[in-house]
């Protein structure tokens, strides 16, 4: 056992990298491990990277190179996406002592444990598409408060022009439903009213598995487990919106919001992108559950300045994105990666004009924004208690909107109701 070892995390990106982190670290603290913040003095340093944007590379970079500055003789290790995508450029820092791709990403505690007994090289990493079964990860739920994350998926086979993560995280891989199952029981008798579904793409569930089950399957046997007040999906593709799923926001657990990998909402912009799906799909599918299901609410990722994007393209999405509504966009101005079909594409878009398309775009969202939250004021709604600040209760209503609440702290982890009195920027403001 290795008491006084220290160790410090960081991790950049997605809920999955999360998730996996948190089982690294609890397997560490097992055997004897302390975690220290990551500006402080450890003697070993774990970065989880991510490669979905340039930004991503280069916050992966910084932080590996602070590690060093922060204690010159401890050992640094990435791991993660950019890890398994970039594993030959990484080496070349000299800040990093060992790399390890995403497919011994698991294995990361019985490496570090064998760093003092012997040398070892200082790259793992293999070819991620030979991985075919889902990786089960020990320890690894992912806590946030009141909400629990719990992954379900890896991989992805869509294979989009502009996308690398195919690469960093190989083809679709389901979880066993059983251990799905095992694992949400066992959090909702641990006291969390909140399981969120994450994983690289939920609605591919079920595609590589002998048994006969689809996403739709799974979530249908998720939202009777006994006990089990909300679930959240992390996010899905428009197409994935079938007439079935739709069905399932019967069950009154099933929260009312969902975060759509949306991307655009031009024909040629989607063609481009090798989506498999058009605008009027878009269209159609998401005001059929905004109209079939009260109080749907959608977040959404969008990609401004996509090569060849025409002003006219640029319009059509906006249109769409305006007419559809949204509580909340992420905006991504387009960024080459590497080895994918989209950066050997020509008519890349000027850097100002990327931008003041997302300036437009931005001021669109803090319009429907607005418009979203100032529908619920005079309304109740039912929110989960987070937290407690300074006199004032935090969560997060049925539909995913912040709300802020003068209460008592003893109500943290309980579902409230509650009446809308106001607006604060993005909040909430509501009597207890």
């Amino acid at each position: 056992m290795n008491f006084n070892k220290r160790v410090a995390f960081y991790t950049l990106g997605c809920k999955v990298n999360q998730y996996e982190t948190e089982s690294i670290k609890n397997q560490l603290i097992q055997k004897g491990y302390t975690e220290k913040d990551f500006e402080e003095e450890a003697d070993i340093y774990i970065v989880n990277s991510c490669t979905v944007t340039s930004v991503a590379d280069r916050k992966t970079r910084n932080m590996l190179r602070r590690a060093k500055k922060v204690n010159p003789h401890s050992k640094v290790i990435v791991t993660g996406c950019y890890a398994q995508t970039n594993s030959k450029e990484l080496l070349e820092m000299e800040d990093i002592d060992y790399v390890i791709g995403n497919k011994y990403k698991k294995g990361i505690v019985n490496f570090i444990e064998d760093i003092e007994n012997r040398t070892l090289d200082r790259l793992k990493n293999d070819n991620i598409f030979d991985e075919y079964e889902y990786t089960e990860y020990e320890f690894a739920t992912l806590r946030e408060m009141s909400r629990a994350y719990v992954k379900i998926q890896d991989g992805c086979n869509n294979f989009c022009s502009y996308c690398k993560i195919p690469f960093a995280r190989g083809r679709s891989r389901s979880r066993k439903r059983e251990n799905i199952l095992k694992e949400i029981e066992k959090l909702v008798s641990e006291g969390f009213k909140e399981i969120i579904l994450i994983g690289i793409n939920l609605g591919a569930y079920g595609e590589d598995l002998e048994e006969d089950i689809d996403f739709e399957d799974l979530l249908e046997e998720i939202l009777q487990v006994k006990g089990l007040e909300r679930v959240r999906i992390g996010s899905v593709y428009p197409d994935k919106i079938s007439d079935r799923f739709i069905e399932l926001f019967k069950y009154k657990n099933l929260m009312p919001h969902l975060h759509i990998s949306l991307q655009s909402c031009d024909d040629t912009v989607l063609k481009m992108m090798k989506r498999k799906y058009g605008s009027d799909l878009i269209e159609e599918r998401l005001l059929k559950l905004k109209n079939s299901v009260k109080g749907m609410e959608y977040t959404a990722d969008i990609i401004v300045g996509f090569p060849g994007e025409t002003e006219e393209m640029f319009q059509n999405s906006y249109n769409l994105i305006g007419k559809i509504g949204f509580s909340g966009l992420h905006i991504f101005q387009y960024s080459d990666r590497e080895n994918t079909i989209a950066s050997r594409l020509e008519n890349k878009i000027d850097a100002k004009v990327k931008k003041e398309r997302a300036d437009r775009l931005e001021e669109l969202k803090k319009e429907m924004s607005t418009k979203a939250r100032e529908n619920y004021i005079g309304k109740e709604l039912k929110v989960l208690v987070e937290e407690e600040i300074d006199g004032y209760l935090y969560g997060y209503s049925e539909n995913y909107l912040r709300v802020k609440i003068k209460g008592d702290k003893k109500l943290v982890n309980e579902i409230i109701t509650v009446k809308i009195t106001s607006l604060e920027k993005e909040l909430l403001i509501a009597d207890e």
